[in-house]
């Protein structure tokens, strides 16, 4: 990188809280650098890796499509048996005249967190085999500046939530049962939830810059 004719020393950081000026040194995985003088945290080392971030979100990707299609609970009443997914959940509240509660749901549950995964999906592969490329580099350049965009409006704890007490209310006069759907949106949300926390927009962007 260069402004107006000198380059910059990637290997220097300045601090937010008391601009020091500290040499940046490689870190072991997981561990933070601190400021000398004020001890403000500098930066620090992912606890993953590129390739073990991409193998959290490629088990992302598997269990999002049966974690949307397949029923998510199966509902026993008077004999009658009813199963639900969570698109046709969202599309029940819209029907029933909630059309924003049900647009919110397919946004925050459904939607948002499928380009969040193929987000950073891209980002990974790019990263590991497509850098070289100008038009690839503009393109992770343009998915890093929508990241927190979308990492916002994705919250499968809600629905999650949401779906466990709707399913506690209902266990007073009708039988619950969930099925393999509730076990791989469960497990998709505990591997998203993983997989967020690995994930350093801060690092990403430094793999701009190499």
């Amino acid at each position: 990188m260069k402004l107006q004719g000198k380059t910059l020393d990637k290997s220097i950081v300045l601090c937010r809280a008391c601009d020091l000026a500290v040499s940046k040194r490689a870190l072991p995985s997981g561990v933070r650098a601190l400021c000398p003088r004020c001890h403000t945290a500098l930066y620090d080392t992912p606890y993953c890796s590129i390739n073990g971030m991409l193998a959290l979100c490629l088990a992302a990707v598997f269990l999002y499509f049966p974690a949307n299609l397949l029923p998510v609970l199966e509902i026993h009443f008077l004999g009658n048996i009813r199963n639900t997914t969570v698109i046709q959940g969202a599309i029940a509240v819209i029907d029933q005249g909630y059309w924003v509660v049900g647009i919110a749901v397919l946004l925050a549950a459904v939607v948002a967190p499928g380009l969040l995964l193929l987000s950073v999906l891209f980002q990974i592969l790019i990263i590991k085999f497509g850098r070289r490329s100008v038009f690839l580099k503009t393109s992770l350049k343009q998915l890093l500046k929508r990241q927190n965009l979308v990492t916002q409006f994705t919250m499968l704890e809600i629905y999650m939530l949401g779906f466990l007490v709707s399913a506690f209310n209902l266990s007073d006069f009708s039988d619950i049962y969930f099925s393999v759907g509730s076990f791989c949106f469960t497990m998709l949300f505990v591997v998203t939830l993983f997989l967020q926390r690995e994930y350093n927009l801060e690092h990403m962007w430094s793999f701009v810059d190499d």
